[in-house]
């Protein structure tokens, strides 16, 4: 666990993390361990890996909302819960949180020639999440868009893998394009990426932006 102003941080593995204020937020919880309820549970597209039915379940409570881009609303109609779905540029307020979804998308990861694993026209998303007066972005799985390079942050969630989102050379073009003060390396250590992906990225980095290498709980 990491706090950050007063926010509680923690990673869960792969792409997921909590943000514990005044508000619990989760994001992209898969394989999870832990006993939170989530206030705000955010998907960020439709990908097993990151649209977790079991982890959902055990995550959300009535009193949850969901948010996520259109792209999976089929795939979480029978969820009881409130659910809100955005589109990339959508900014959205749930229970005093701030949420802003980034369009997240591929540049040159190919599942075949000519075909990128995630398109940008398919509307899947990243999120810029403004917690306690902190603001938090969760790229998904993307490569180093323009729009991700534009962002004013304050911690920044960003893959580091390759293959299916940036590597770790690319991720580091992209912090230090952003304005953020704290990075932290995510899509490692389940299904692809290992923490040497992570060590990688926080010597391209540098001094600045600072990197945060959490461990996951």
């Amino acid at each position: 666990m990491w706090t950050y102003k007063g926010v509680k941080v923690r990673w869960l593995g792969h792409d997921s993390f909590v943000l514990q204020g005044t508000r619990t937020v989760m994001i992209d919880p898969f394989k999870a361990k832990g006993d939170y309820k989530a206030d705000v549970l955010l998907i960020s597209h439709e990908h097993q890996d990151h649209l977790s039915e079991d982890d959902i379940k055990r995550f959300s409570g009535p009193a949850t909302t969901i948010v996520a881009p259109t792209i999976c609303e089929g795939a979480l109609n029978a969820f009881p819960q409130e659910k809100r779905f955005v589109s990339p540029g959508s900014k959205i307020d749930v229970k005093g949180v701030s949420i802003e979804a980034v369009p997240a998308y591929n540049l040159n990861k190919f599942r075949e020639p000519g075909k990128v694993f995630h398109p940008k026209a398919d509307g899947r998303v990243g999120y810029v999440v403004r917690l306690d007066g902190t603001s938090f972005y969760h790229a998904g799985d993307s490569d180093a868009t323009p729009e991700m390079q534009a962002l004013k942050v304050d911690v920044a969630f960003l893959p580091v893998s390759g293959t299916y989102v940036m590597t770790a050379e690319e991720a580091a073009v992209a912090a230090k394009a952003m304005k953020v003060d704290v990075v932290v390396p995510m899509h490692v250590g389940s299904i692809i990426g290992s923490m040497a992906d992570a060590e990688r990225f926080r010597t391209l980095v540098g001094a600045k932006p600072s990197v945060q290498i959490l461990e996951r709980e």
